[in-house]
């Protein structure tokens, strides 16, 4: 077992012990990142702004709205700045340590601290805040008026954005072992989309009822740990699909409107995918880039020009591909055929989740809590 996969045994939950897995610690050296090629840069772009945040040592997803981005530092500050020039337009605190965020609508925030208290702010102001049973690591939706919540061990819960009251529980048999790395949640039309182990599954939000449910990546391996498979995010969600990564196992599109699955390829890998109409990106888990023809998985090109470089979740802005990676360079790509156009540094330290896009501005923040945002043109 090579260096980087035991790296990501740091990420599991492991509900049954696993005997001598520390014995697992001695292994070959993790592989040496792939030197950055000179790049003439083929398209331009510059940076615009950019705020201190402070360190951000848990699972951050950026939440955008329609002119803003909501991001959070790992102490519990949650901000809202504006996409355009950086302003702060609200700074709220969820008063504790996070271990999930941000989910946002705009107006509500919602954040899950390492003492498994969901926290939601009204533009920064705190709202209300419920104790959960199960560890969150996977950043709660706001939509219609709820918060939903998916744990660890593979239960939703939904709540009244408003009062906190609970309305719901959908909860899975326990497996042996489960996965500490945030999952998919997402809306999908009037369905809630949610990873549950290898299977993706729609549920009604109003009651948490099973709409259906279809298997995309199938667990392979020789132990536990191996065969771990779990839909990992972000997803995508193009037209009717909603395209998934199963964690060391496959990538695959979903028929949202019939639950049923159009495609599935093994590959490896831990981190979510992007998608456009044509295409579906993602690295695996040596950084190899690949695009999948959206409709039927066929392989439209691989790139292995950043191998080994920490590669965050990609972000799909019209005809480029964008990668954030350990040494806080944002690589844009050529999405048709992965060819760089552009390299633009940030602060050095690793780029924490995906970037993201908000009109015409690209923002990303690193491990050090610094959040840059970018024009391409």
């Amino acid at each position: 077992m090579t260096r980087r996969r035991l790296s990501h045994l740091a990420g599991l939950v492991l509900a049954a012990g696993l005997a001598g897995l520390s014995a697992c610690s001695s292994g070959p050296e993790k592989p040496k990142p792939t030197p950055l090629e000179a790049l003439k840069p083929q398209i331009a772009g510059r940076q615009v702004w950019t705020q201190s945040l402070g360190s951000v040592d848990f699972p951050l997803r950026i939440a955008a709205s329609a002119s803003a981005v909501i991001v959070a530092s790992s102490d519990g500050r949650v901000v809202a700045l504006s996409a355009d020039n950086g302003r702060e337009l609200w700074r709220g605190d969820a008063n504790g340590k996070l271990s999930a965020g941000v989910g946002s609508d705009g107006r509500y925030a919602s954040v899950v601290t390492t003492g498994n208290e969901l926290v939601v702010l009204d533009t920064g102001k705190p709202l209300w805040r419920a104790r959960l049973t199960t560890r969150v690591v996977t950043p709660p939706l706001v939509a219609g008026e709820r918060v939903f919540v998916l744990g660890v061990d593979r239960s939703v819960q939904a709540f009244d954005v408003l009062d906190g009251r609970k309305l719901w529980i959908q909860q899975r048999p326990g497996d042996p072992l489960t996965l500490l790395q945030p999952g998919v949640l997402l809306p999908w039309k009037d369905t809630l989309v949610v990873g549950q182990g290898p299977r993706l599954a729609g549920l009604d939000p109003l009651r948490g009822a099973v709409r259906w449910e279809t298997t995309v990546a199938s667990p392979r391996g020789a132990n536990e740990v191996e065969r771990l498979a779990d839909l990992v995010g972000p997803a995508a969600r193009v037209g009717d699909a909603v395209c998934v990564r199963g964690f060391q196992a496959a990538v695959g599109c979903v028929n949202a409107e019939r639950g049923a699955l159009g495609w599935a390829k093994n590959t490896g890998g831990t981190n979510g995918v992007a998608a456009d109409e044509q295409l579906v990106f993602a690295a695996d888990a040596s950084d190899r880039i690949t695009a999948w023809k959206r409709e039927g998985g066929e392989v439209a090109w691989t790139s292995e020009r950043m191998l080994h470089r920490g590669l965050s979740s990609p972000l799909v802005v019209g005809p480029t591909l964008v990668f954030g990676d350990y040494e806080g360079q944002l690589h844009f790509l050529d999405r048709s055929n992965g060819q760089p156009l552009l390299r633009l540094p940030t602060d050095g330290k690793p780029i924490v989740g995906a970037p993201v896009k908000v009109g015409t501005t690209v923002v990303a923040v690193t491990q050090r809590g610094t959040v840059f945002a970018f024009r391409p043109e």
